[in-house]
């Protein structure tokens, strides 16, 4: 639960960042994801998990 409760808190440091750093660069990529297609959604989604779980099982090794 630890290392779920720092996972999380590290996503929300680094989207306020890019929101305070950059948010009309957000805001682009938001309009972006509004007009593309659910299905390439869903693909890009499942992908970004599959790699994320392979990172996390690369570094827990």
């Amino acid at each position: 639960m630890k290392d779920f409760l720092t996972a999380l808190g590290l996503v929300l440091v680094i989207e306020g960042i890019l929101l305070a750093a950059v948010p009309m660069r957000v805001r682009q990529a938001l309009e972006i994801m509004r007009v593309t297609p659910l299905q390439q959604l869903r693909i890009i989604g499942l992908v970004s998990a599959v790699l994320g779980l392979g990172v996390i099982w690369w570094m827990r090794g």
